[in-house]
């Protein structure tokens, strides 16, 4: 009966504190925490204090229910979008501060780790060509992965730059003790930042690393599209106007000089050829 009452309170209080999360906030990341330590998630957590973020942890299903209920209840669906996207071991990270701050702050915590068999590989691992520093007596290793080797100077080389493990794959246990015996730690492991809600808006989180000059760069070629359509179907806009005009004039300049008709801006063009 005790423990009944424990863990009922424990999700009251969980869902009292979810709410309030939704209520307070309009902005959170939505992040995967696996291989995420406790140290690790401890330090993360304390330095977000004084950005005004806050990391919420828990049951996709109790999260889920939390969510579903304060939108009946409030009519409040902003985080609706969040719904579906509850799934595997996800958080939330609530936040008032600016997002790129925050972010490059979570990125902070970081920490290098050797790659373990069973492990989905987060990115490709190339080792390059050369001495490998391990004596001839391990060159078993290598011929278990199809690696081309040679003895140098009593120690083993790799005759060519070898990807050893490709991103998204499983780590296999002989590329595990190979990449532990050259000392190599490929991978590390933080938070993941995987959407960004924002206003009950949902967006990857790359859009944060657009710079003005991108923003700049991308109006600018959907405007030279528009401008291309607008000219090749006649149909004016304000992007392709000025560019028929500029083309008119050169077709009428054109028809000048080949003609006794003139006008003032052709007189200047045929005064200067005539020079």
């Amino acid at each position: 009966m005790g423990k009944t009452i424990t863990r009922t309170m424990k999700k009251e209080a969980y869902d009292r504190k979810f709410c309030a999360l939704l209520e307070r906030y309009d902005t959170a990341f939505l992040v995967h925490a696996d291989n995420v330590g406790s140290k690790q998630f401890q330090h993360i957590r304390t330095s977000l204090r004084a950005l005004d973020t806050i990391i919420l942890m828990g049951k996709n299903t109790m999260m889920k229910r939390c969510l579903k209920v304060y939108i009946e209840r409030t009519g409040n669906d902003k985080w609706q979008c969040l719904y579906d996207q509850l799934l595997g071991n996800v958080g939330l990270v609530f936040t008032a501060n600016n997002l790129v701050e925050v972010r490059k702050k979570i990125n902070e915590f970081k920490v290098g780790a050797p790659a373990r068999a069973g492990v989905i590989a987060p990115l490709t691992v190339n080792i390059p060509a050369g001495p490998t520093g391990m004596d001839p007596s391990q060159t078993s290793f290598f011929q278990t992965l199809n690696i081309a080797t040679k003895i140098n100077k009593g120690s083993i080389e790799i005759l060519n730059d070898v990807e050893v493990v490709t991103k998204g794959t499983k780590v296999g246990a002989s590329q595990a003790m190979l990449l532990g015996k050259l000392g190599v730690r490929p991978f590390s492991y933080g938070l993941v930042f995987v959407q960004v809600i924002e206003n009950g808006s949902m967006y990857s989180p790359e859009v944060l690393d657009l710079t003005d000059d991108d923003m700049v760069a991308s109006f600018g070629a959907g405007l030279a599209r528009i401008a291309a359509l607008s000219m090749a179907t006649g149909y004016p806009t304000l992007a392709a106007v000025p560019h028929m005009i500029i083309n008119s004039y050169k077709n009428v300049l054109a028809i000048a000089l080949e003609t006794e008709y003139s006008f003032p801006q052709a007189d200047k063009v045929k005064a200067l050829l005539a020079k």
